[in-house]
Formats: structure tokens, C-alpha cells, sequence
């Protein structure tokens, strides 16, 4: 078999193509693009020409549906399983095969970071274009997320149709407000002040009742999410704009977001890209000059809904936190298998995975995410929310 090493179905398609002794093999595909899923794709089509013997020419749907996104790239090999032409990736493009010609073989040399941002761009332009959406609404924390999130908006729908809150509380820091608005100097767009100290302690003052006599906790930072989520919401309502949600995979898949606050919005742009994966492309839109400011890639990330807090207090290293999120989710290996590949602690690895499938009710109920990964949680990915089973772990 051409792809022993890798079986998925009982027949072999390209088995049984042998006997037919083709002269060559048209694939018409249309396959969602995930992070550097093309150079599994083109070793599939290497591998098929040279098995089949002839030449092979694979017709990818390029375009964005909802949560998928198609990524192109289509491509002709020569018997030999030589790359020999190569169309767009992510745009619509037409590719002339003259078969009297022997072109040079060519590599396919595309940086897997460029295609996950192309594959987010596409993402939210189609997301809109397709329902003749034009203009976006993000909340602007000072964090990496929002700052990724802006830049991509800003390439997809133009700065013109982006509008941004910066929504200031009484634990927000200085540097965040002067990173989000150098952030937004760099996009040539307005941030807008919206503080909400004042309706927080409305808020507080409203439900003393029930809070008295309690400590600060969860519930406190959480109303600062959803009053920003509200704030959001209403001007959404009365202007018309579609609010982008800036939360990441890594996030997500622990629960560490406030439903009807930061989860708010029409469309998830980082929902299945990871923490790691996200500092990786800030640093990436960087490469040739400091758009996204580099306090924010370089401070920790903090929600800053109490004082003094960072992620760090309540999740293991983002490092940890994402090797264990794509070994479970993405490449379904168990509990044990993950302790013994990476050397992690047994404590950690199951209190992760317990986090991972508690947050399924919350997920739930999170605007549709842009697919990046082999397993995405909107789209693929749909388990109980009661699970029982899971206790044990």
C-alpha cells in the first residue's frame, strides 16, 4: 500500500487504481485546511504517483464556510511523485498543464506560520463577505489575544471597518491602556475609552446583599467580563458591527473564560489556534516591524480582573497546559501515554484533561471557531457534556 504506515480505511483506493494501469489521476477535493496538514497532503499525492505510476493532478476548493476553511493549493506531480507546478494557497487561482512540456520539479517551501494567518484572514473575510457583513466590533484588553486578533480583523475587513473598546477596570493596568493604544496607532485605527469602574460598582452595590460577608472571588471577576460583554453586545445591536470573540484554544479548552463576558461575539477568530501557537504568530506578523507592540508579546498574560493577577496563578505553563491539550484532543492519546512521552507529571496531566472535559458546557454555548487543527472543539469534536465516565481519570 502507498500509505501503510498510516491506515484508515478497509480499501485502498489507490490499490485498486493499479489494476486499472491509469495514465493519470485527477483528485477533486475539497479538504479543510489544518496546521500544516499541505505537506501531509502533497506526501499523500508523492506517494500515489509513485505508486499508481503516472502523473497526478489534485483541484482543491479554496474559501471559507462557516468554522472550515479550503485552502487551495493545487498541485500537479509527475510519476516520479515530483512536484512540478503549484497554484495559490488560500486564493482562487488557475493552473495551466501543457503535457507535451516536462517542467523541473520545484519545492514547495511554505511557511506553515504565513498559512495559518492566511487561513484566519480567509476565515473572517468569508465569514462576513458571504453574509454581506462588513464591519467588525473587538474588545481591546492589552493582551496578546486581542492584539492577534485586531491585526487579523484589520487584514480581512480593512481598518476602516473595524471599531475597538478599550474597557478600562479598577484592576486594568497603565501599561495595558498604552499598549492597546499603541497597538491601534500601529493598525491606523481608534481605540475607544470605555471604562467600567462605575457599573461595577453598581453592580457590587446591587448585589451586596448576597456578597456580603464574602470573600473576593470568581464571581466579582467575572462580572467585569460581562459587563464588558454587554457593552459589547448593545453597541453590536445598535451599530450593526459583529463582534469578533478573542479567546484562544488553550482557553478554551480549560474553561478559563466567563461565559456571557469574553465568550461573547459572532465569530471565535483564535477559538482553535493555542496560547503557544498564538505567541508564535505575533511574533511572526513582527517579522518585519513591531505592528503588535513587544510589551505585549513579552509581559505575562494576565486577565487582570483581580490585582496582581496572571494566568500563571490558576493554569500550569502555557508550554505544559498545550502539549497536553494537542496529544489528548488532537492526537487521542491517553492519560499514561501523555506522562510517559513528555515526562509529565501524573497530577497535572489528569487535573488537565478533568479541566478539558468540565468545560464542555461552556464550549457548548461559544460563538463558531475558525478550524486550524486536526480536532477543533466546534467543529469535530462533540462529546456529552455530562460525562460521568470522566471521573476516572
Amino acid at each position: 500500500s502507498y500509505r501503510k504506515e498510516m491506515p484508515q480505511y478497509v480499501r485502498d483506493p489507490v490499490e485498486e487504481l493499479k489494476i486499472k494501469n491509469p495514465d493519470f489521476v485527477f483528485n477533486l477535493s475539497s479538504s479543510p485546511y489544518y496546521y500544516q496538514k499541505k505537506d501531509i497532503r502533497f506526501d499523500i499525492y508523492k506517494n500515489a504517483a509513485q505508486s499508481l505510476n503516472c502523473p497526478l493532478f489534485s483541484c482543491n476548493q479554496v474559501g471559507a464556510n462557516d468554522q472550515l476553511v479550503f485552502d487551495g493549493y493545487s498541485s500537479y506531480f509527475n510519476a516520479k511523485g515530483e512536484l512540478l507546478l503549484q497554484a495559490k494557497g488560500f486564493a482562487e487561482d488557475s493552473l495551466l498543464v501543457n503535457s507535451d512540456e516536462k517542467p523541473s520539479p520545484i519545492q514547495s517551501n511554505v511557511d506553515p506560520l504565513n498559512d495559518l494567518f492566511q487561513a484566519l484572514v480567509l476565515g473572517v473575510k468569508d465569514y462576513f463577505v458571504k453574509q454581506k457583513l462588513t464591519k467588525a466590533l473587538i474588545g481591546i484588553s492589552g493582551g496578546i489575544d486581542s492584539a492577534v486578533t485586531a491585526y487579523i480583523a484589520k487584514e480581512a475587513l480593512g481598518q476602516e471597518n473595524l471599531l475597538t473598546l478599550f474597557m478600562p477596570s479598577r484592576f486594568s493596568s497603565l501599561g495595558s491602556f498604552e499598549d492597546s493604544n499603541e497597538l491601534c496607532k500601529n493598525l491606523s485605527i481608534t481605540l475607544n475609552d470605555v471604562p467600567i469602574d462605575g457599573l461595577f460598582q453598581d453592580y457590587l452595590n446591587l448585589l451586596s446583599p448576597f456578597f456580603a460577608g464574602k470573600p473576593f472571588d470568581v464571581a466579582e471577576e467575572n462580572l467585569q467580563a460581562r459587563i464588558r460583554g454587554m457593552i459589547l453586545m448593545a453597541v453590536s445591536n445598535k451599530l450593526g458591527h459583529i463582534v469578533l470573540s478573542t479567546g484562544n484554544k488553550s482557553e478554551m479548552a480549560l474553561g478559563y473564560a466567563t461565559l456571557y463576558g469574553d465568550m461573547c461575539g459572532g465569530l471565535s477568530v483564535l477559538g482553535d489556534v493555542s496560547k503557544t501557537l498564538v505567541y508564535q504568530l505575533a511574533k511572526w506578523i513582527n517579522k518585519d516591524n513591531d505592528i503588535i507592540p513587544s510589551s505585549i508579546i513579552e509581559k505575562p498574560p494576565s486577565a487582570e480582573l483581580r490585582d496582581n493577577q496572571k494566568d500563571s496563578d490558576s493554569l500550569p505553563d502555557y508550554a505544559i497546559v498545550d502539549t497536553v491539550l494537542e496529544e489528548y484532543v488532537e492526537n487521542h492519546l491517553s492519560r499514561d501515554e501523555i506522562i510517559k512521552k513528555h515526562s509529565l507529571p501524573k497530577e497535572i496531566v489528569s487535573d488537565l484533561i478533568k479541566r478539558i472535559h468540565a468545560a464542555e458546557y461552556k464550549r457548548r454555548q461559544a460563538p463558531p471557531a475558525i478550524r486550524t487543527t486536526k480536532k477543533s472543539f466546534t467543529k469535530g469534536r462533540l462529546l456529552p457534556i455530562v460525562q460521568g465516565w470522566v471521573k476516572t481519570i
